[in-house]
């Protein structure tokens, strides 16, 4: 299916019934990657799944900023009257889910991300020179997005008021302690490195995220 928000059509699936819950790809990825998990959420959840500006099935655009992505899912649980969704994003998906939990308090009910940084200096020195390598032999916009942003301060995780699960694999991109820097400025916010896993191993094509999200997600129900 596809709306349109803010002058784009944004992409997305929809499958299951219950609590609204939103799903955010990574860089360069769509929907897709959450076919596998997107059955098995669909048990106990309204799942949508959606594909970002720029990627996937939705609008092209001429550039990319994260700010941009988040007004987008904004606007989309506003066009759908979705009440208080819980979001999980992974990867530019996650940092998206923070940014919307920041500039929008009460719009998502919880909040998980995984593989997520709030600069590029989070990101792993040797995965840092791949990105420039690929800019300088592609100028992508997608490469240029993940070395220019995001730009997300300690004081604007603290306004985060949501239930927010920070994740990553232990071999992720992201350097741990940045992820732990997330999780610690967020309040309340737990944390959980996965052992053995990289940045997606446990996300892409990968029923695994389910067990791991669908407690946090069932809180409080």
């Amino acid at each position: 299916m596809t709306i349109r928000v803010n002058g784009i059509d944004l992409y997305y699936e929809q499958a299951g019934a219950g609590p609204p819950l939103l799903l955010l790809h990574g860089n360069g990825e769509s929907h897709r990657i959450f076919r596998r998990v997107m059955r098995q959420f669909a048990a106990s959840f309204t799942v949508y799944a959606i594909d970002s500006r720029g990627h996937g099935r939705s609008s092209r655009v001429k550039a990319l900023h994260y700010a941009d992505m988040a007004e987008d899912v904004a606007a989309f649980v506003t066009a759908l009257g979705l009440e208080r969704p819980m979001l999980y994003g992974f990867s530019d998906g996650g940092i998206v889910g923070l940014l919307l939990a920041i500039d929008h308090p009460g719009l998502l009910s919880r909040l998980a991300v995984s593989g997520a940084n709030i600069h590029p200096a989070g990101l792993r020195a040797g995965d840092l020179r791949l990105m420039r390598a690929m800019y300088e032999l592609t100028r992508g916009r997608r490469w240029r997005l993940m070395l220019e942003e995001p730009d997300i301060t300690a004081d604007q995780l603290s306004r985060i008021d949501v239930p927010t699960f920070v994740l990553a694999g232990e071999r992720d991109i992201v350097k741990e302690q940045h992820t732990r820097t997330i999780a610690g400025a967020i309040p309340g916010a737990r944390l959980r490195i996965l052992p053995g896993e990289s940045h997606g191993s446990y996300v892409l094509h990968n029923a695994k995220l389910c067990g791991i999200l669908t407690p946090f997600f069932q809180e409080d129900a």
